[in-house]
């Protein structure tokens, strides 16, 4: 298998927020250390932000909502998507 990088914007591993459990704690903001969460003004709430600063594999502040808001994709599948990329390079 190769080692060749793939390109992070072609990894789509971030989290997704469920605004119906959302209790905007923001617990994510305060534990994310790569600024992946914001707090939005226009909707009162956390957004995802920026989503490709997201570190592949992190699910840490999922463990952290304690109201059970954050989701992310299904590694298995990320991890097979990232071995197609690097061998369609």
């Amino acid at each position: 298998m190769s080692s060749r990088p793939v390109r992070r914007e072609k990894i789509p591993w971030f989290p997704t927020i469920d605004k119906a459990k959302c209790t905007e704690c923001r617990v994510c903001l305060e534990y994310c250390h790569h600024a992946v969460y914001a707090w939005s003004e226009e909707t009162g709430g956390v957004e995802v932000r920026r989503p490709y600063e997201c570190v592949v594999g992190c699910t840490g502040c999922e463990d952290k909502c304690a109201a059970r808001a954050i989701s992310f994709p299904d590694m298995y599948e990320i991890a097979e998507l990232i071995r197609r990329l690097r061998t369609e390079r």
